[in-house]
């Protein structure tokens, strides 16, 4: 079966990367590329980052996820050499560089403002890097040309940043790191002042360009879509610690903490007597919002299904789906997302005040905190 290639949302194959700007992939595949041992950061007296352990591999697409003040950005410029910490160990590819400047670093950064120097043309951006490490003015052209070429601005060359588009000064800036051929490519939320198309446009053509490389991406980021549309793997922030490290299915399907659970995506939390009332169990629980069928009253739950009866409280029309906040007969409401298939809008904002059935599958609930799963309790409970 012919597998089709992957293209940008606008339909245009982002050009292949030349040999000049490709990594060589590693002997060993799982080779680690940032090793954090133990790394605290504190500011005066304020613990941003509390002693977090992480292994990025060599050529991962890694995201750093959380909400502002969670010390995701204090973590990447820490790496970067920017920050040094207060006391652990950053190794880059084995080499312990805690203390060493960001210009000896074998890593470049891309930020949100871009940082682009505005008397200078786009090529003398791009080769500024190279200029003052004296590589000799026809390679440095050379590869200039492949950098912009790759990120789809060939003929931008002699153009100002002034006249260029949000996305595309974003492109320049991404061009002026990877020409420096970097092991790794730290990113912090580069997409951020971008529109909502433009900006989903580009997660597609960053995720593909880092594959043509074979470089190391570290990318930090607070919204969730994002993290989870890009990433190989991605750590999940709060407070200046690390809740949870997974691939984007493991973190979204399977959650460790309540925090990970609610920020990432949409989730349902059931503890205290609205636990022992709808799971039958003490502890924290939770279920995805897309994961509950909607019934009316008199709909039986399936044999393997939990159900709690609630009245529609609100609704929201997001045009595909509708959510709906349901207030529990038990205590509690709980959300659920149901796509629109057959229904019109007039008929969705009408459900409000209506009496209804959620049934969920046992094995879509997820115990948090180390608590048992609802299966586990139900096999306790009838062995």
């Amino acid at each position: 079966m012919a597998v089709e290639p992957v293209t940008s949302l606008s339909g245009r194959m982002p050009d292949q990367a030349p040999e000049s700007l490709r990594r060589p992939v590693s002997a060993q595949a799982a080779e680690t590329a940032v090793r954090l041992e133990a790394v605290r950061k504190v500011f005066g007296e304020t613990e941003a980052v509390a002693g977090i352990d992480l292994e990025i591999a060599d050529g991962e697409f890694f995201s750093m996820l959380g909400p502002s003040g969670s010390g995701k950005t204090t973590t990447l410029r820490m790496i970067a050499g920017f920050e040094r910490p207060t006391s652990g160990r950053i190794l880059l590819h084995g080499r312990d560089v805690t203390g060493v400047p960001p210009f000896d670093r074998d890593v470049n950064t891309v930020f949100q403002d871009y940082a682009l120097f505005p008397h200078m043309n786009v090529s003398e951006n791009v080769g500024y890097g190279l200029m003052v490490r004296r590589v000799d003015r026809a390679e440095r052209d050379r590869r200039v040309t492949e950098a912009l070429r790759m990120v789809r601005l060939a003929g931008f060359g002699r153009r100002k940043p002034s006249q260029l588009s949000g996305g595309q000064r974003q492109r320049v800036a991404l061009a002026r790191a990877l020409v420096n051929r970097p092991r790794v490519l730290l990113l912090d939320e580069p997409l951020g002042a971008l529109d909502l198309k433009l900006r989903e446009e580009m997660q597609i053509e960053l995720k593909v360009i880092q594959q043509q490389v074979g470089i190391t991406f570290i990318y930090v980021t607070h919204d969730q879509e994002e993290a989870l549309t890009m990433s190989d793997r991605l750590a999940v922030f709060s407070e200046g610690r690390i809740e949870q490290v997974g691939s984007p299915a493991d973190v979204y399907e399977r959650p460790t903490t309540p925090f990970v659970a609610g920020f990432v995506g949409t989730s349902n939390l059931l503890r205290g007597d609205v636990a022992r009332a709808v799971i039958g169990s003490e502890g924290t629980f939770t279920v995805r919002p897309e994961k509950i069928r909607m019934t009316d009253p008199d709909t039986a739950a399936g044999d393997d299904e939990l159900f709690a009866m609630g009245e529609i409280r609100d609704v929201i029309y997001l045009g595909s789906d509708t959510r709906y906040v349901v207030a529990l007969d038990a205590g509690g409401e709980l959300v659920v997302t149901q796509q629109n298939l057959e229904t019109s809008s007039m008929e969705v904002l009408e459900a409000r005040g209506r009496a209804v059935r959620l049934a969920w599958k046992r094995r879509h609930v997820l115990a948090l905190e180390g608590g048992p799963s609802a299966g586990e309790e139900e096999a306790r409970r009838n062995p």
